[in-house]
């Protein structure tokens, strides 16, 4: 019954990725914003949805460190895991000065992060109020400033706007419940194989709250939809730290664990700067950075459980 279970999530990630991206190609070329616009604002809200709702949970239930731990193992996995297959299957022809200030902004909040734990802050009531506003300033900002490119649509039949804001949301419904039954099926198929608990939370459970992301973005680098992808990585990080922490917040107060401070925080970091330097000094992203990532992502996991 599990590896049932474990097909359908899987057939529901797959419908739901083709669902997100050909519904925001639509709506992109509705608005007239860009692709990457519809990425970072509107996606990788929704793809977030499973880190918003274990975090909660974790901050509810008195387990905080899970909560901050969840969000950046999420964003790591963002930038050199899902980025890097991402760019395997399509590397990123030409980056814009636009998409390098969004990288930036993950740059800031991360050292933003680094500061709180120098000085020991705690997330609480007003970290909330004031990130959800910071959340807000930059995603109208991001749409203000976006203007379509009518070569990464014009191929594409056009949707309603309410068809194609249904197809999101279908898509995004698909992707948040395709990933739980994915997990679930995934782990009570290891216990039946007698795989060691701490396996299954580092490996499949973390796994699982980035499945959305990584279907989103494989199916747009199948479809040549590559700054639609690079706008949900580098959303859905903004996201997980000023939306998710953010939102989290409101539930109880903690701080950044000391074991997540002295290394994940600070590699969490490294990464956005390599990915940021790789836009920078070549103005694309090639399947080197995704080999390089990859490499980085296995010698992350390895350095934490070998």
């Amino acid at each position: 019954m599990d590896f049932i279970i474990l097909i359908i999530g899987l057939a529901m990630l797959v419908a739901g990725a083709e669902s997100v991206v050909r519904g925001s190609v639509s709506l992109g070329k509705k608005l007239k914003v860009s692709l990457f616009a519809i990425g970072i604002v509107v996606v990788s809200a929704g793809t977030s949805l499973p880190e918003l709702a274990n975090c909660v949970w974790a901050v509810i239930s008195q387990h905080p460190n899970i909560a901050v731990g969840a969000v950046i193992g999420s964003n790591i996995a963002n930038i050199i895991l899902i980025m890097g297959v991402t760019a395997l299957i399509c590397p990123i022809k030409k980056i814009t000065q636009n998409q390098i200030n969004q990288s930036f902004i993950n740059i800031l909040i991360a050292f933003g992060l680094i500061i709180m734990s120098l000085f020991v802050f705690q997330f609480n009531l007003i970290f909330g109020i004031v990130s959800l506003i910071l959340l807000t300033i930059i995603m109208f900002y991001q749409i203000k400033i976006s203007s379509i490119n009518l070569s990464d649509v014009e191929e594409q039949k056009e949707y309603s706007l309410l068809v194609s804001i249904i197809f999101i949301i279908i898509g995004l419904i698909f992707l948040v419940y395709g990933s739980k039954f994915f997990v679930n099926a995934a782990v009570n198929i290891a216990i039946i194989y007698h795989i060691p608990e701490s396996v299954i939370g580092v490996s499949l459970v973390a796994f699982g709250t980035s499945l959305p992301e990584l279907a989103v973005g494989i199916f747009a680098a199948i479809r040549k939809k590559v700054d639609f992808a690079l706008g949900n990585v580098l959303g859905s990080n903004i996201y997980n730290v000023l939306g998710v922490l953010g939102v989290s917040s409101f539930f109880g107060k903690f701080a950044i664990p000391p074991l997540i401070a002295s290394f994940d925080l600070y590699f969490m970091t490294a990464v956005i700067i390599f990915i940021t330097l790789f836009m920078f000094g070549s103005k694309k992203i090639t399947r080197l950075y995704g080999i390089s990532s990859l490499v980085m992502y296995v010698g992350y996991i390895s350095y934490l459980y070998i």
